[in-house]
C-alpha cells in the first residue's frame, strides 16, 4: 500500500521503498547544519565569555567553567529522555520544542546577577534544550542515508565548525561594543531559529515493493486448508494407485455434506495450523520507547566507555585555548583567530573522515582508532606552545583531528561492528547518557588543574589522557563484535541440529506407511 500526502504535503511521512539516500533528506542535512551550529557552535565558542564572567561575577575558572559543564552534562544525560519522546511525539515536534527552550535559557542568562543563575537558565534550560534539538535531528538523518551516510553527516555536522569560526570573532566584537549581557541576548534570539529547522523533519516509513505485490496478488480468503487437503491427496492417489489399484480419493468435493473426511494424523493437523495461523494478519509490534537490550552488546559497551573517555578531550580544550594565549601575552584580536582557525581546521576535517569513511570496502572502526590516537598526540603538543605561531600550529592540529573524531563518532553506532541501523535511535540516546558524565566533569576538572597549578595548558594533560583511555576501548569494539559473531552461528547450528531431531515426519512418508498397511489389510481379506 502507497501513503500519498494530498492536503498537507509536508506533514505527512515520506513513503520509499528503500533508503532513498537523498531525496527530502537533503532538506534534514540542511536543517542539520543549522541545529549543529547554533547548538554546539554557541557551546564551543562561549570561551569568548570566560574572562568577562570571572570578572563581573567574581568568580574562580572551575566555577565559570561550570557553566558549560552543567550544559553539556544536561544534554547528554537527557538523551533517553529525548529518544523517548521522539519515538512517542516524533522528530518535528521534540526539535521545535528543544529550540524553544535553547533561545529561553540563552535570553534568560543575559539578565542573570550570580553564576547561579548562569548553572540554571544555560547550564540546565538551555541543555536540556541542546538534546532535545540535536539528538532526533542526527537520528533522522542517519536513516535517510546509506551508502552515503557517513559523507553527509561529516559534511552537515561543519554547521558547528563555520558558528565558531563566526561567533568568536563576532561575539568578541559585539561585547566590546554592547557588552556581555547583550550579545547573549543576541546570541539567544538567533537560536530560536531551531524551531524552523525542526519544522523540516518529516518522518519516513520503508516498505517493501515485493510485500505489496504479494498482498495484492494474493486472494484474501483462500483456504490454506483445502490447499493442503489437495497436495496431500495427489500424493496419496499416485501411491495408492500403483499399490492397490484402486483409487482412494478424501477431495473435499468427492465427500458427502455431512460425512467428514478420513482424518489426517497428528502432524498434518498441525501444520495446517500453523499454514492458518502465518496467514492471519499480522498485528503490529509495539515500537518500544526505549531499548536497553544494546546493553548485553559487548561492542556497544566498548564504544559507550570510548565515548565516555573521548568527551573529556572534546570540549575544554575549546574553552580554555583563548585564556591561555591570553596567559601567553598573545592580544585579544589574535586569541580569537587562533579559536577561528580551529574551527576551520575542524570543517576540514570533518570532511576529509567523511570522504574516507565513505570509501568501499573500508573498516570503518579502524579508521576512527587513528584519529582518536592522532588527537591525543594534539592534546599533548599543546602545553609545549610558547607563542602565537606555535598555539596556531597545535590548534589547526586539533582542531583537523577533532573534526574528524567529533563528526562521525555518533553515525558510527549505525554501523554493523557496533549496534546497527535498526537499533541505532536508541543507542544514540543511551551512549549519549553514558557521554554525559565525562562532560560533566571535563571542563572542572581541568579548571581544578588550573587553580592548583596557575597554568593554562596544564588543563590539555587530562583531556589528552581520557582520549587516551578511550582510544584503548575503541580498540577493543571490533575484537567483541566479531566474538558474538562467532558464538551465535554455532548456537544456530546447535539448534537447527535439536530441531532436525525433533521435527516430525514429513507427510509423504506416512502416506506410503498407510499405503502398504492398506495393501496388506487387502490381501488378508482376500
Amino acid at each position: 500500500m502507497t501513503v500519498k500526502a494530498v492536503k498537507m504535503p509536508c506533514t505527512t511521512p515520506n513513503v520509499y521503498t528503500k533508503v532513498p539516500d537523498g531525496g527530502w533528506g537533503w532538506a534534514i542535512a540542511v536543517a542539520f547544519f543549522f541545529v549543529e551550529a547554533l547548538t554546539y557552535g554557541v557551546i564551543k565558542s562561549f570561551g569568548v565569555f570566560f574572562n568577562d564572567l570571572m570578572e563581573s561575577f567574581d568568580e574562580t575558572n572551575s566555577r565559570i567553567s561550570w557553566i558549560i559543564s552543567i550544559c553539556v552534562f544536561v544534554q547528554t544525560f537527557t538523551a533517553p529522555l529525548s529518544t523517548v519522546l521522539t519515538n512517542r511525539f516524533g522528530h518535528r515536534f521534540v526539535v521545535m520544542a528543544g529550540g524553544v527552550l535553547v533561545s529561553t535559557g540563552m535570553i534568560t542568562a543575559s539578565f542573570a546577577h550570580s553564576v547561579v543563575h548562569m548553572y540554571i537558565t544555560i547550564g540546565i534550560i538551555s541543555g536540556l534544550g541542546y538534546c532535545l534539538s540535536f539528538l532526533p535531528t542526527v537520528t533522522i538523518l542517519s536513516q535517510y542515508f546509506d551508502k552515503r551516510r557517513s559523507l553527509v553527516t561529516a559534511v552537515a555536522s561543519t554547521g558547528e565548525c563555520f558558528a565558531v569560526f563566526l561567533f568568536a570573532p563576532v561575539n568578541t566584537h559585539l561585547k566590546e561594543q554592547i557588552g556581555w549581557r547583550y550579545s547573549l541576548l543576541f546570541v539567544g534570539a538567533l537560536q530560536l531559529s531551531i524551531v524552523i529547522c525542526g519544522s523540516l523533519l518529516r518522518p519516513m516509513i520503508i516498505k517493501e515493493q515485493e510485500e505489496e505485490e504479494e498482498v495484492k496478488v494474493q486472494p484474501p480468503e483462500e483456504p490454506a486448508e483445502t490447499k493442503y487437503m489437495l497436495e496431500n491427496e495427489q500424493t496419496r492417489t499416485s501411491i495408492e494407485s500403483i499399490d492397490s489399484g484402486v483409487e482412494i480419493t478424501t477431495s473435499p468435493k468427492n465427500v458427502p455434506g455431512n460425512t467428514k473426511a478420513e482424518p489426517k494424523s497428528e502432524e498434518p493437523k498441525d501444520h495446517v495450523q500453523i499454514t492458518v495461523e502465518n496467514n492471519s494478519t499480522p498485528t503490529e509490534p509495539k515500537t518500544k520507547l526505549l531499548d536497553f537490550s544494546v546493553m548485553r552488546d559487548y561492542s556497544f559497551i566498548c564504544y559507550a566507555f570510548f565515548g565516555l573517555f573521548a568527551t573529556l578531550g572534546f570540549f575544554a580544550p575549546s574553552l580554555y585555548v583563548i585564556p591561555l594565549s591570553r596567559s601567553l601575552g598573545i592580544s585579544k584580536d589574535h586569541s580569537a583567530y587562533i579559536l577561528s582557525a580551529m574551527a576551520i581546521a575542524e570543517v576540514l576535517g570533518r570532511i576529509s573522515a567523511g570522504w574516507v569513511l565513505n570509501r568501499e570496502p573500508i573498516r570503518k572502526i579502524h579508521i576512527e582508532l587513528i584519529c582518536v590516537i592522532l588527537l591525543s598526540v594534539a592534546l599533548f603538543a599543546f602545553p609545549f606552545a610558547s607563542e602565537f605561531w606555535g598555539l596556531m600550529t597545535c590548534s589547526i592540529f586539533f582542531g583537523f583531528m577533532l573534526g574528524t573524531v567529533a563528526g562521525t563518532h555518533i553515525p558510527l553506532l549505525a554501523e554493523d561492528d557496533v549496534v546497527g541501523i535498526a537499533r541505532m535511535s536508541s543507542a544514540a540516546g543511551v551512549y549519549v547518557f553514558i557521554q554525559s558524565f565525562s562532560g560533566l566533569a571535563g571542563p572542572p576538572l581541568a579548571g581544578v588543574i588550573v587553580d592548583r597549578t596557575q597554568n593554562y595548558s596544564s588543563a590539555f594533560y587530562s583531556c589528552a589522557a581520557g582520549t587516551v583511555m578511550g582510544a584503548v576501548f575503541l580498540s577493543l569494539v571490533r575484537p567483541c563484535k566479531v566474538g558474538m559473531c562467532h558464538q551465535q552461528p554455532a548456537g544456530a547450528e546447535g539448534s537447527m541440529v535439536e530441531g532436525t531431531q525433533d521435527s516430525p515426519e514429513d507427510f509423504i512418508d506416512m502416506d506410503i506407511g498407510k499405503a502398504d498397511h492398506s495393501g496388506k489389510g487387502s490381501d488378508s481379506v482376500a
